[in-house]
């Protein structure tokens, strides 16, 4: 299994960028899953549905499923933040490729994407990790950087580079991280 993160401020480009790398990986027969950091108090479920209903009630866990579907809600009695590996381990296993967004503080090897327009400063000088940088902006970087530098408005190079260097994202690494 490859894992790449995609870390970035709010308003980067992150998710387009993710949703069309979707589609372009499964285009080239390759199974992808995805993990999203969302801030607390997100909501999936619907009120007054059933399984609203359930978890309203106390329930800690409600499973739900179909024939094409399943969806597992989670309530934690006391506040907690699951680590990124913690939440990779709860999937199935058998995707080729899985994409992390957001952990922007994980050991995970990563891009950064990064719009100058955010305002928002850039992450690759203080972490190591960061393997290249997607932007719309590269004239605007404001240090020299020795990873490769990707047009964010070409999701298709972006998938390219990610196969072309796909050893980079092994799972488990077979690298320790500090």
């Amino acid at each position: 299994m490859k894992i790449a993160g995609f870390a970035g401020y709010s308003g980067s480009g992150k998710t387009t960028l993710v949703e069309q790398l979707i589609g372009l990986l499964r285009g080239r027969g390759l199974r992808v899953s995805v993990v999203k950091h969302a801030h607390h108090g997100f909501d999936i479920d619907q009120p007054g549905k059933d399984s609203w209903r359930h978890r309203a009630a106390g329930a800690a866990e409600v499973l739900i499923a179909s024939s094409r579907r399943l969806a597992l809600m989670r309530e934690f009695e006391h506040e907690a933040e699951p680590s990124v590996h913690a939440l990779i381990a709860e999937l199935r296993g058998d995707a080729d490729w899985v994409l992390v967004e957001g952990f922007k503080e994980s050991d995970l090897p990563k891009l950064e994407v990064w719009r100058a327009t955010t305002g928002k400063p850039v992450r690759y000088p203080q972490d190591a990790r960061v393997l290249a940088i997607v932007t719309d902006s590269p004239q605007a970087l404001p240090q020299a950087t020795l990873c490769p530098v990707l047009d964010l408005n070409d999701a298709e190079a972006v998938a390219a580079w990610l196969i072309d260097n796909q050893d980079r994202f092994d799972y488990p690494p077979t690298q320790v991280f500090a």
